[in-house]
């Protein structure tokens, strides 16, 4: 992925002067993730790539306070609120729109980069993508705009497919822009859509088995923080049923998932760190317009069987397009 000289509000915030009192101390960034740590090693890794990048090591010239509501979103504003109270330069809010939420809603003067697939202007987190306002900016990944790309490829790889399965979480704030983004997509194609709602992982196995008694050919996993998290189940789950999937995330696909069409979450987290140009002395942030990542392809898959080779036939040629 091309990497942008962009958004070190993170590593620039750091930088910028300390109290006299605290200037002896190392500078504080804090970290609010819906996420668990668990679940997020690779994204950690890249973060920290980030820092090192804008010359930042944590816990040589720079800590980290770390907080993970594990997909307990009611925990957040209290979380939030620990950030805030060790008094930190920055705060790096993932997992969605709900962190960045949570802690705007406590302050207005301490910078906050987020990483989110949600719209920002629909959630009301910036003015625009290029004129953010407040003390908000981050990388917008924007992943319901890419539902009827993720479709069309899906029924260009099973041309013979009539009707393709969704998992869908109601819950998530861009569910009906989703919704409406497959709804038109399939009609542009003549597909029909059968949406299975998620709210909780203990929904998944009867969301698959209604995909086999509607006998739906494939199916899209939408771009929500919960269906990522469970993605070694929806997986598992694929396989069972004999169901090819196409995902928002690469990480799916890594994880045994057929084909994504998406960002990189790691490039994202690289992303919004990696600018040690913008590394300056101010006593305010400079924000910069929001960022989106490049989507790509991805097939990494194994396919084993050989009723999969016409699978992976059509993987290469949509690569190649």
């Amino acid at each position: 992925m091309r990497r942008r000289k962009f958004l070190g509000i993170v590593c620039s915030a750091a930088a910028w002067p300390l109290p006299i009192h605290a200037q002896q101390a190392k500078p504080i960034i804090g970290f609010l993730s819906s996420r668990s740590a668990e679940e997020s090693t690779s994204e950690i890794a890249a973060f920290a790539a980030g820092l090192s990048e804008a010359g930042f090591t944590e816990g040589r010239n720079l800590f980290v306070e770390y907080r993970w509501a594990a997909g307990r979103y009611e925990q957040l504003p209290a979380l939030a609120g620990e950030i805030i109270d060790r008094k930190v330069s920055a705060i790096f809010a993932s997992g969605g729109t709900d962190p960045a939420v949570a802690v705007r809603a406590l302050t207005d003067k301490i910078p906050i980069v987020f990483i989110s697939a949600v719209d920002p202007v629909r959630a009301g987190l910036v003015d625009s993508l290029n004129r953010p306002g407040g003390n908000v900016t981050g990388i917008s990944l924007i992943g319901s705009t890419l539902e009827a790309k993720r479709l069309e490829m899906l029924h260009r790889l099973l041309p013979q497919a009539t009707l393709i399965g969704a998992l869908v979480n109601p819950d998530y704030p861009d569910a009906e822009l989703e919704l409406a983004q497959l709804q038109k997509g399939a009609e542009a194609i003549g597909l029909k859509i059968s949406v299975e709602n998620v709210r909780r992982k203990e929904e998944l196995q009867k969301a698959f088995v209604s995909f086999s008694e509607a006998q739906v050919s494939a199916f899209l996993v939408a771009t929500d923080v919960l269906l990522l998290s469970q993605r070694a189940q929806i997986v598992a789950l694929a396989a069972q049923h004999r169901l090819p999937g196409m995902y928002g995330f690469r990480e799916i696909a890594k994880s045994g998932g057929l084909i994504s069409y998406g960002p990189s979450l790691p490039d994202a987290y690289r992303l919004a760190v990696i600018s040690p140009e913008s590394l300056k002395a101010n006593d305010q942030p400079t924000f910069q317009c929001c960022s989106r990542p490049h989507s790509s392809l991805s097939s990494i898959r194994k396919l084993r069987r050989r009723s999969d080779l016409r699978y992976q036939q059509r993987c290469w040629h949509l690569q190649t397009r």
